[in-house]
């Protein structure tokens, strides 16, 4: 068995849903695919024969599904000013207002039964100039989606996003310490990290409480002058190689997901395909087992 399991955003492939897991298993042996984007649609917004065919796709090709990647908590936090310079906003096929998460956290662990996926993604709202004021009750927004999820034998899993309230290891190590929920975890992402400016291996990981990271997602950045941009896994700023060797180190068993998000190789498909060989090569040098 390899000492961590590998799953991809099917979206990262292709919106064709079918072809993206046909492509997971043949040309990647995975054996997990996470869902954000299927055909166009954002995983929430699947209707119920969606759905059923999303299942029956992932059964064909004898796939697991490692996490629901939805939008929940995408959005601008209530009465707050909104910056006047706002980063990319990538909403990934979703359009809902603050009003509406309750019911896209229902949809989320609607989804994560269909499809028995123990993981549910969320975010900490957009990005304010200063969150002070509002982070008390943003965390007890997330400790009581957590809850709510917890419930249902599902755990929410906050992913630090450049674009969010929480970017790096750093902001995420506070946030944990504050939201205390068993069914609350990080969806730790070093690339998203990078983009903010952090150093996330091993600056941001050495912050992070290693027994509440429930899924990692995997890309890379470049630096381009004053700019930072997406760069295929292996050629970009982040030690991928001395992460991975650190989370088995730290005792890490989970998932960790190619969440491509460069397209230097013209394609989703091909981008991804070679962001893989990165990924495997990062873990030939770091010692693991691959599938």
């Amino acid at each position: 068995m390899p000492t961590f399991e590998f799953s991809v955003l099917s979206d990262e492939i292709s919106q064709d849903f079918g072809h993206a897991c046909e492509v997971a298993v043949s040309k990647f042996g995975m054996r997990w695919i996470e869902l954000r984007t299927l055909w166009d649609k954002n995983i929430v917004e699947l209707d119920s024969s969606e759905v059923a065919e999303a299942a029956r796709l992932v059964r064909k090709h004898g796939l697991r599904v490692s996490c629901i990647a939805g939008p929940l908590y995408k959005v601008d936090w209530p009465g707050a000013p909104v910056p006047a310079h706002n980063e990319q906003r990538d909403h990934f096929n979703a359009s809902f207002t603050f009003d509406q998460q309750d019911e896209v956290l229902d949809r989320s662990i609607s989804r994560a039964k269909t499809f028995t996926a123990s993981r549910v993604r969320c975010f900490d709202f957009w990005r304010l100039d200063d969150q002070g004021p509002y982070r008390a009750a943003m965390n007890l927004a997330l400790q009581n989606a957590a809850e709510r999820a917890g419930r249902q034998g599902i755990t929410l899993v906050l992913e630090n996003e450049h674009a969010c309230n929480t970017a790096t290891g750093a902001e995420a190590a506070q946030v944990l310490a504050q939201v205390q929920s068993k069914h609350f975890m990080l969806n730790w992402d070093p690339g998203n990290a990078a983009m903010a400016g952090e150093v996330p291996f091993p600056g941001g990981y050495d912050l992070l409480p290693k027994d509440r990271i429930g899924l990692c997602h995997c890309k890379d950045v470049a630096i381009n002058g004053s700019a930072r941009e997406w760069a295929q896994v292996g050629k970009g700023i982040i030690d991928w190689a001395g992460q991975f060797v650190a989370l088995k180190r730290d005792g890490y068993r989970g998932v960790i997901s190619l969440e491509t998000h460069w397209r230097g190789a013209g394609s989703p498909e091909a981008s991804s395909i070679q962001s893989w060989e990165g990924m495997k090569a990062a873990c030939d040098k770091a010692d693991l087992r691959m599938p």
